[in-house]
């Protein structure tokens, strides 16, 4: 398994869960002396991705792009795949393929997360589902024309009232027979929706395609109630072999998340 922190690039979404907010420069290097395998990128526009600088970041700090977030599409613009007018659902859902697009320039994942919206008021379930469906639909085939996968996370029931819980989520995406997609499963939206992490992990089996390493109150591994070792047992039973990233708080300082994170990793991963 592999660590990674999380960098925001999005203004909007200050008080998020990102380790650093300082730019690229200082997240490459932060991330690269502290020995950690990649970064996690969530930025404002997929043209906020400039390839060019983060090649030469990568040049410099040799570390991997492990994933890019599309949250941005809500944070700043208020895009989602489940908006009852077409309209908004169609600029999200580019907004999508265009960071799909960017992050295969990077052998890196786009992750669908708050982009995926919820049922509103006013729109039957069954026409929501079929818009996600559609949606993800377009975005398996994108990831696969870019050489990569696509990362879908389920949230928790604050957040959206889609799918909460991995296994409903993973046999969402089996019934439609997406072949490039994945669940990305983030530690702090399990620990208020699965009864059993490590058991829910198991049963995902090759479904699962990325880790968010966070503890129950959204703060580095070590620092809630979160019991990290059977966690990553189960990760091992599984054979998973993909990232560990930090979406946690920058507290009490983005320094020391990175490395309480470090510290986590090291004590039960390696």
């Amino acid at each position: 398994m592999k660590s990674a922190l999380t960098v925001s690039l999005v203004p909007e979404a200050a008080g998020g869960p990102f380790v650093f907010w300082s730019g690229l420069q200082d997240a490459f290097a932060q991330t690269s002396s502290l020995g950690f395998d990649g970064i996690e990128i969530f930025a404002a526009e997929p043209a906020a991705l400039d390839l060019l600088e983060i090649s030469a970041l990568r040049e410099e700090h040799p570390i991997a792009v492990a994933a890019v977030g599309t949250g941005a599409g809500w944070v700043k613009h208020k895009l989602h795949l489940c908006h009852p007018d077409a309209g908004i659902r169609g600029r999200a859902l580019d907004f999508i393929l265009r960071m799909i697009e960017a992050g295969g320039a990077l052998a890196a994942p786009a992750i669908l997360g708050s982009m995926q919206g919820r049922v509103e008021a006013g729109v039957e379930r069954e026409q929501a589902m079929q818009w996600l469906a559609e949606a993800l639909a377009a975005a398996d085939s994108a990831a696969a024309a870019a050489g990569t996968v696509f990362l879908y996370e389920p949230l928790n029931r604050y957040e959206t009232n889609l799918f909460n819980r991995q296994l409903d989520a993973a046999a969402f995406l089996a019934q439609h027979g997406f072949r490039n997609t994945r669940i990305l499963a983030d530690l702090f939206h399990m620990n208020i929706e699965e009864s059993d992490l490590p058991s829910a992990l198991s049963a995902l089996g090759p479904a699962l395609g990325h880790v968010h390493f966070a503890d129950s109150n959204r703060r580095a591994i070590g620092l809630g109630h979160l019991d990290p070792a059977p966690v990553v047992e189960a990760l091992r039973q599984i054979g998973y072999t993909g990232y560990l990233s930090a979406e946690v708080l920058p507290l009490p300082s983005s320094r020391a998340a990175a490395e309480q994170t470090l510290a986590s990793f090291r004590q039960f991963v390696r």
